[in-house]
């Protein structure tokens, strides 16, 4: 079946089967590979995209449900690589391994749009369903307060 996807502001036909999960449409038919296969079960959060502008797992969202709609990777989450997350994310020196921060920031990005000065536990909570196996999360914490803080200033330092 031909679905049509708009991703990351471009429109998009994918011939798929109706259950293919929107993690594979993205990496191999549009060759997006910023997010990450973690676990296939929607448990770690490496394959967090923003279906309509809500945080979902790639890796169990149906190519059929994602249809028509707007779909936002890390690779649109800003086209200069400036997002206030994604200049936090350097400045802090927050991955380790790296693997799971596009999760990390897609979530963090959801999160701040709804909550523009978040305290730790509204990080926390926000943040707790996507798993960091390095144990980065002090610096993760650290680089969304930061992000939060240049959100507030119009954009990057």
């Amino acid at each position: 079946m031909v679905y049509k996807l708009k991703v990351n502001k471009k429109d998009y036909s994918v011939d798929a089967t109706p259950d293919m999960p929107l993690l594979w449409v993205l990496r191999d038919l549009l060759g997006l590979t910023g997010t990450k296969f973690g676990c296939g079960m929607a448990q770690c959060g490496a394959c967090t995209v923003h279906l309509e502008g809500e945080a979902v797992r790639s890796c169990v969202t149906l190519i059929a449900r994602a249809a028509g709609k707007e779909v936002t990777t890390i690779e649109g989450l800003s086209p200069d690589s400036k997002h206030p997350l994604q200049v936090a994310w350097l400045e802090e020196d927050t991955p380790q391994c790296g693997y799971c921060q596009s999760g990390q920031i897609m979530a963090a990005a959801v999160l701040l749009r709804e909550n523009a000065d978040p305290t730790d536990e509204d990080i926390d909570h926000a943040m707790s369903g996507n798993i960091c196996r390095c144990g980065t999360y002090p610096r993760i914490r650290k680089a969304i307060h930061l992000a939060a803080k240049l959100q507030k200033q119009g954009g990057t330092k």
